[in-house]
Formats: C-alpha cells, structure tokens, sequence
C-alpha cells in the first residue's frame, strides 16, 4: 500500500537552503492513503525516545528539539490556572517547589500550551539546602537567603550528607507524575547546581555581585572550599541519580557562577569536581543526558567538554558556528538564542532559529534560548518561537 505524506507550507518563514520547513501546527501531519477514498489519522503513539534524547546522544534526527529554560508559566495561561494566581494563593516560592501537585502543574504548564521537546521539573538548585543542614529561603524581590554562611571549617563540618529519598521525597513523586503526563512525547528533565555554584551561595550567604567572599575563602584557605566542593559534589550525584530512577530521562547541571572564575581556577575549583559527578553518575546510569550550563562562559568554553557531559548549552555570548568549533564535534550543543529575541518581530524571530540551526548544523543539536526566558515577554511570540522551531526539517 503507497501513502503519501501531505505537508502544507508555512510561507512565513524566510527559508535556508540548507533546511526543509513544513507546517507541524496541529502536532501530527495527514496521511492519504490511496484505500477507496479513506483518509487515515494516524493514531496518538508514544516514540520509543523523545526526540531530545536521540539528538543528545547524537543519533539522527528530523529536526532540531526544542525547549525552553525556566519556561514555567511566570507569563502564561494554562487550563484554568496561571501561574500568577498560583502565586497570590502560595506565596511562597518553597511553597510551590515542595509541593508535589504544585509542582506537577506549574512544571505542565508550558507542555499544555506549547508541547515543548523537554519538559523540565519545576524546582531550584537550592533545594537540596535544607536536607544538608543549610537553612535557608527565597525570599520576593530578594533572592535566596543563606540564613547561616558557612565562614570557616567549622562551618563546613556541620553539612551533612544529602539524602534525596529522606529530604526531598516530593522531587521523586513529582518527576513520576509527569513522566506519566508527559507519556514520552517529550523528555522530562531534572536539574541540580553545581558544586561551585552552590558553595557561592551558601559562601556569599545569598546571591552576589564581586563574590569576594568565596574568593576569600578559596585564595585564602583552599582546604576549606575543597571541603565544601567535595561534599556538594557526592550530594549532587546521588541527587541526579535519585531525579533518574524517578523519571528523569536527562538532567542538566547549572554552574552560573563558574564564570566567575579565571580558568587557571576554573580548573581547580569547579572543573575537577564537575568531573567527579559526571564520572559517578556515568558508573550506574551510562546513558542518561547531562546537560552542562555555566552563563558567560565564552572563556571557558574549550574545558566544559573536558568534564564529560553529554551536550553544552551556550549563552547567546558565543557565535553558535564558533561555539561548534571549539567544543568539538564529540559534544552535543544546546542554545542559543538571547531571550530578548522573543521581544522582536515575528520575522525576526524566525530569522534568528533560522541563522542558529544552520550554524548548529545538522544534529547534536538541542535549540533553545541562551537563558531563562523573561518575565513579560509576550506569549504570542513565544507560541511563534515553538511554531516555526517545531516546524523545520533538516
């Protein structure tokens, strides 16, 4: 039996030669099958892979996967409920991110509006704080809040081993819920902090500008911050372990203030023990994704294959072509477009995801913004971004 696929064309778009656009709008195309006059649907399927995890892994892919960071509804409607009004009746940010059906539906709300490549879980790197025996907050208009800075080694003594099963069980029932929601058609995706990262914080006693705390205690007495590093490090991969066998199907590591640092100390403080994680959680889950993000790391950016990750998200700091270049072709690349794109034209829009897949070249290639996505930007533009992403073909 000869069927043949109808693809309507998507005259927007100001086209490559390099690509094939087609309309993908209603999220499954028409087959015609030449049967009498039928005309067959074909029938809601899982794949046996999300999309983003067979580019992750660098298999061949139709399109580029799509999805965005930090995307969960702080602009948009979904179903009944936005997140706004999620936000008047909990105000507290902890309040939602421990909550398992809060959640559940502040995580979907991006999935039910858009149908990303990845759906990621709504939470923070922080989490894990408390169960370490870090008190702490995130307080509105503020930012996290480190109740007790850890100052000295007596300090660092005092933070205990993280037990995800013990301190944060609502991470692992969350992550189940929406492997089940999402069904497969999309990657689900945990994240955690860096070891690097969370020491700034924990160091700083909250978000900072010049990091001159941290950089004390690591020019001034390096044993200490080692400390420190080593034991975020064994918590942080027994926590991606614990988001996998929860439904977790990639995880991507933040390390934003990585940056922060020379290379020479990039290589000592947050690149060995980068490496450490990958290493631990490779032993037991060899073929989970992990995603490195480290803001700004333009400098850095020939050491961040070197710890072993699976796919590099860059900023939109760093030309893509260029960005390839210096990865190397044995890493996959994830971004990496400026979130204040989405404030343009549409055409505009388009023309950027345009010029960075043909820069990303064909495969290996996760599309996404080079940062969270700002609070404001118009949901229109953000439904045109998925629209004419979801709609490319190599």
């Amino acid at each position: 039996m000869s069927c043949i696929q109808t693809h309507l064309s998507f005259s927007a778009l100001s086209l490559s030669p390099k690509f094939h656009f087609v309309s993908d709008s209603k999220s499954n195309l028409r087959i015609k099958c030449a049967v009498g006059e039928a005309v067959a649907e074909p029938k809601a399927v899982s794949a046996a892979e999300p999309l983003l995890l067979s580019a992750a892994r660098g298999e061949n892919v139709e399109r580029p996967p799509v999805w965005l960071m930090r995307q969960a509804g702080r602009y948009m409607k979904a179903g009944h409920i936005s997140y706004q009004i999620l936000c008047e009746k909990h105000p507290s940010f902890r309040e939602r991110s421990e909550n398992v059906d809060l959640v559940v539906e502040i995580s979907l709300q991006p999935w039910k509006v858009f149908k990303p490549d990845g759906v990621i879980l709504f939470s923070d790197i922080l989490t894990p704080l408390s169960g370490m025996n870090i008190p702490f907050d995130i307080v509105k208009g503020k930012g996290p809040v480190i109740f007790n800075p850890i100052k000295d080694a007596s300090g660092v003594d005092q933070v205990r081993e993280f037990i995800p099963e013990e301190f944060v069980p609502y991470v692992g029932e969350a992550l189940t819920i929406l492997r089940k929601e999402v069904n497969n058609k999309a990657a689900v995706l945990g994240f955690v902090g860096a070891p690097f990262t969370l020491a700034s914080y924990v160091v700083e006693g909250g978000s900072s500008k010049h990091f001159s705390k941290i950089k004390r205690l690591a020019f001034s007495q390096p044993k200490i911050l080692h400390a420190l590093l080593q034991k975020f490090t064994d918590s942080m991969a027994k926590y991606i372990k614990y988001q996998a066998d929860n439904g977790a199907q990639a995880v991507q590591i933040f390390d934003s203030w990585a940056t922060e640092l020379s290379p020479v100390d990039f290589e000592e403080f947050s690149l060995p023990y980068l490496k450490q994680i990958v290493d631990q959680v490779k032993q037991t889950h060899p073929h989970l994704p992990l995603i490195l993000y480290a803001s700004g790391s333009g400098g850095l950016l020939e050491r961040l294959p070197l710890t072993g990750v699976d796919v590099v998200s860059l900023d939109w700091t760093v030309d893509m072509a260029e960005g390839r270049r210096r990865l190397g072709q044995n890493v996959a690349v994830q971004g990496n477009i400026d979130p204040g794109v989405l404030f343009g034209s549409k055409e505009f829009i388009t023309n950027r995801i345009n010029d960075t897949v043909k820069k990303a070249g064909r495969g290996k290639h996760i599309l996404n913004l080079g940062h969270g996505i700002v609070v404001g930007t118009p949901e229109e533009n953000v439904a045109h971004f998925f629209e004419v992403a979801k709609a490319i073909r190599y």
